[in-house]
């Protein structure tokens, strides 16, 4: 059903697999300091929406955890940051983005700011380009007010430069204007931060094509010279809602990353949802398959993604032919809500591995078996693991988790006593093995053995 081929669904997964091992393997990995190999997911974080300011609080960045999140990336409003008409530097504003940051470190959850250009009065896109009056000067001094008060802060992991970048009514071919303006610009901007701090990433998207504009349906230029430069992350959106457009998309994508010589972030995704979708079986079926053959492609990528957008509905949009629609994972028409759209979050939140101290090679979670394989090689000496297994959505009946053929443990969600050993061969030491409840996390403090390429597959059920 999710690919439409009358052959089995194992021959199509072994089909993907090598289609995109190679690919895989020349995709860079996120490390974090301590060099573990890191799967960013997460939720865009909006500060407000056309009716006014969006508040979270410890609950909801809990939410988000309990999804898989161990990434957000909070939209900054350039109005609340600069100088720009119609802008102010706000004091509120900051301490705002500071209790963000804050939560999202209490919960586990690294920040990538990325900044928007809500709040200014007019902004002109070829002014901006052509810095006919210091434009650009303007844009890193609001970014200056976030390096200065971040770059002492581990929780903040980097900054999103430039958001959606537009063309509009210049006289100029999407390459010319990417190589000869917007890279330059990336480059100016990176420099003027490493005037104040090292180390964070550097996220860089393409310029958002216009109205009717598209490569394969998708609404994004290509990139096709190097900013040359440290850090930087290849941050591209993709809102297509075709099958047979997210592949050719993808591996565009990914030698778009190759080209900037780091990994690949999907910095937005997924179609929006229709207010018709929440009351049609039919309509949620589709929805699904279409976004478990989007993720599939992304995991067999081992890229990060970051889903558009952790609110609820009280803002409706009304640009497609289908009628109203939005992003919002929560139904209730409330700021930020809780009542899952299950059609979209029980996708996001599939099981995967978060951080691993090693090297992760190849995962997959199969939505209609519900198993989780991970084929990883391991290395002590960068601290502990952790993957997300989203227990109570996925395996309300219990797991087991299997190391190889050394050591399987179960959690049963009646007995409610955390991991039993079902089998044991060799030297494990199972107190390296927690289970988090609240986080949903599995905890693997230290690996049983040390440098080897290790399986482990997550099945569903109390098994031995």
């Amino acid at each position: 059903m999710i690919l439409k081929f009358k052959f089995p669904y194992g021959i199509i997964l072994l089909i993907l697999t090598i289609c995109f091992q190679s690919i895989a393997q020349n995709n860079k990995p996120f490390k974090d300091d301590n060099g573990r190999h890191v799967i960013p997911r997460g939720f865009v974080v909006s500060t407000n929406d056309a009716v006014g300011e969006l508040f979270y609080t410890s609950d909801d960045y809990l939410r988000m955890v309990r999804m898989g999140a161990n990434f957000q990336v909070i939209r900054l409003e350039l109005g609340k940051l600069s100088s720009f008409p119609g802008g102010k530097l706000s004091p509120e504003y900051l301490l705002k983005l500071d209790s963000l940051v804050d939560l999202g470190r209490v919960h586990g959850i690294k920040t990538v700011f990325k900044m928007t250009v809500y709040g200014v009065k007019g902004f002109n896109w070829e002014k901006f380009y052509r810095n006919e009056n210091g434009e650009q000067e303007t844009y890193i001094a609001a970014w200056k007010n976030i390096w200065n008060r971040y770059k002492s802060n581990d929780a903040v992991n980097g900054y999103d430069l430039v958001n959606e970048p537009r063309k509009h009514e210049m006289d100029i071919s999407y390459a010319d204007l990417t190589n000869n303006f917007l890279v330059p610009i990336y480059q100016k901007i990176i420099d003027a931060y490493t005037e104040i701090d090292q180390g964070k990433v550097m996220y860089c998207q393409a310029i958002f094509m216009n109205k009717g504009d598209a490569i394969n349906h998708n609404q994004y230029a290509e990139i096709t010279r190097a900013i040359d430069r440290e850090n930087v992350v290849f941050t591209p959106h993709i809102y297509q809602n075709k099958e047979e457009w997210i592949r050719p998309t993808m591996l565009r994508f990914v030698k778009e990353a190759e080209l900037q010589n780091g990994p690949m972030l999907v910095g937005e995704w997924g179609f929006p949802t229709f207010l018709t979708t929440d009351t049609s079986d039919e309509a949620q079926r589709e929805y699904m398959d279409f976004y478990i053959h989007t993720v599939n492609l992304f995991d067999s990528l081992g890229v990060g993604t970051i889903k558009a957008w952790f609110s609820g509905n009280r803002v409706m949009q009304d640009f497609l032919p289908a009628g109203p629609s939005t992003w919002a994972i929560f139904s209730d028409s409330v700021g930020v809500g809780t009542v899952e759209r299950k059609y979209i979050t029980d996708i996001i939140a599939r099981p995967y591995p978060q951080e691993i101290a090693g090297e992760i090679h190849s995962f997959h979670f199969d939505f209609a078996t519900r198993i989780l394989d991970v084929n990883l090689s391991t290395d002590n000496s960068k601290g502990s693991s952790q993957f997300f297994i989203g227990a109570n959505r996925h395996y309300p009946d219990g797991f087991t988790v299997r190391l190889g053929n050394e050591l399987a443990l179960t959690h049963n969600p009646i007995k409610q006593v955390g991991l039993e050993v079902v089998k044991k061969t060799g030297n494990w030491d199972v107190r390296n093995f927690t289970w988090d409840e609240t986080r949903q996390q599995l905890i693997i403090s230290q690996w049983p053995e040390d440098q080897v390429n290790l399986s482990v597959r997550i099945e569903p059920g109390i098994r031995k």
